[in-house]
């Protein structure tokens, strides 16, 4: 393989990020985050462990943060697009 076609590769998974799909496959993937960080919290919660709890509750707040800035760039993406007027 070409380093041509690695390059070109790289190119189309960077603009495939940034695609609607691209964006919604991430909010998605954000949504699955969230059952984990729940389970932790429960873990957390049954064990009385006041640091794995902290723990998850910032993973929590990282994962909205993520979720949110996700949705802004969503939106932002069908402000850019010429054919959407």
């Amino acid at each position: 393989m070409s380093s041509s076609t690695k390059g070109g590769k790289a190119a189309q998974l960077k603009g495939f990020k940034h695609s609607k799909p691209g964006l919604l496959l991430s909010i998605g993937t954000s949504a699955f985050g969230a059952i984990g960080i729940v389970k932790d919290v429960r873990t957390a919660r049954g064990e009385h462990d006041t640091l794995k709890l902290v723990n998850a509750v910032v993973g929590a707040v990282a994962l909205l943060t993520g979720t949110a800035l996700l949705i802004r760039e969503l939106r932002h993406l069908g402000d850019d697009d010429v054919l959407l007027g």
